[in-house]
């Protein structure tokens, strides 16, 4: 049974972001959106829940419907709210009294530890901020769960815990999931959506099977194309060749041929269409400003700690040196970012450095947090860059 039905759906900012995209959305379905970044997967969710209106094209919601949405970013109202006061103020006024169990049950099954439901929000690391948003969204009983980038943050235990409660989620209630983790994808849906500008294609397959599927489709697409193309050539090559005899021998039955000719051409021209291919967002590259140092930064068995003294770990004797590339790993809340605010403090403070962090004074620092704290919303790519950075347009 469809819950959500899309007829012809198309959203338009500065140019499509998806059109004529036809959907259902019912019982026991567990869909993946996949499309790269900010080609239309948030926009497409907001659509679903109402909270945005469609360029063109018609959204049917059965009556009642209850929409769960979990968005990526984490309302500034609930920074200050503590893990189970956020899921709790999620329940309806009528509920809020008799049914505090149900807050109970969301966190038992999300295995959220009992000191962890009393921190606030901003105490949190991204991860934990992460499951309190879908706990705070699962409480309200939705009939429809939405999901924008959930594993965002997410360490890899929470991972696999979030996958193993996704599938144990009662199937009549659909779970709709855009994301950029394949893995994830592969173990919690059934039915995938590449969101495109012009045809968005939906197979009933997990993301794995369904991108096999729809290279195939691609590649048939550009065959085609490409056949379409070679006969267009040909046909006007012909054209061209009759064309020039008929002005020789002043034949009007030669002139009708080559204008016949060209018209087939064109028609085949205009309609043949190449396989979709995905705009690249460009190129990232790491750049040396010219320090000749080797060791850039040393820990030497640094305390890295909660902001109320807890020891978290320490770091042994390390080096980071030019030519490093280095991945941290570990659980949701046992000090990663804590560690990389240490050692961004001692490059951009030396004075004020942590004992045991030592930077090499030639070094430049880039830096970029979880929340995107330095980017404000209403600037635009261009007016950001062009504040920060002295490079011209």
């Amino acid at each position: 049974m469809a819950l959500i039905s899309l007829k012809s759906l198309g959203v338009t900012m500065s140019a499509p972001l998806f059109s004529n995209l036809d959907l259902s959305i019912g019982t026991g379905d567990r869909l993946g959106i996949v499309a790269a970044n900010g080609r239309g997967k948030s926009t497409l969710l907001k659509c679903l829940t109402g909270e945005m209106e469609p360029t063109s094209g018609d959204i049917t919601r059965t009556r009642g419907l209850r929409v769960g949405y979990v968005e990526q970013a984490i309302p500034a109202a609930l920074a200050e709210h503590g893990f189970q006061q956020v899921v709790a103020d999620a329940l309806p006024a009528e509920q809020a009294e008799s049914e505090q169990w149900r807050v109970d049950v969301v966190l038992d099954s999300l295995d959220v530890p009992q000191p962890m439901r009393e921190r606030p929000m901003r105490a949190l690391s991204g991860g934990w901020q992460r499951l309190a948003l879908i706990a705070r969204v699962w409480v309200t009983d939705p009939d429809v769960l939405l999901l924008d980038e959930p594993t965002n943050h997410l360490d890899l235990a929470k991972i696999s815990q979030l996958e193993t409660w996704l599938n144990a989620l009662p199937r009549e209630a659909p779970v709709v999931i855009a994301s950029h983790d394949r893995a994830f994808l592969d173990a919690t849906t059934n039915r995938t959506l590449f969101l495109r500008p012009e045809q968005s294609p939906v197979f009933s397959l997990p993301y794995s099977r369904a991108r096999d599927a729809l290279s195939e489709v691609d590649a048939s697409t550009e065959r085609k194309f490409q056949r379409d193309m070679k006969v267009a050539q040909q046909l006007r090559r012909q054209a061209a060749k009759l064309n020039n005899i008929g002005i020789n021998s002043g034949s009007d039955l030669l002139t009708v041929k080559t204008k016949q000719l060209n018209q087939r051409a064109q028609r085949l021209e205009e309609v043949a269409a190449p396989a979709h291919r995905e705009k690249s967002a460009g190129a990232i590259k790491l750049a040396n400003r010219g320090t000749h140092a080797k060791v850039l930064i040393t820990l030497d068995d640094v305390a890295v700690e909660t902001p109320d003294g807890t020891l978290l770990f320490r770091t042994g004797k390390r080096h980071i040196c030019q030519g490093d590339r280095i991945v941290l790993l570990g659980r949701n809340g046992v000090g990663k970012s804590r560690l990389i605010s240490l050692i961004r403090n001692a490059v951009v403070e030396p004075e004020t450095a942590t004992q045991g962090v030592k930077v090499t004074p030639s070094t430049v620092l880039g830096y970029s947090d979880q929340a995107l704290s330095g980017i404000s919303g209403d600037d635009t790519p261009l007016a950001m860059l062009s504040r920060r950075f002295d490079v011209g347009e």
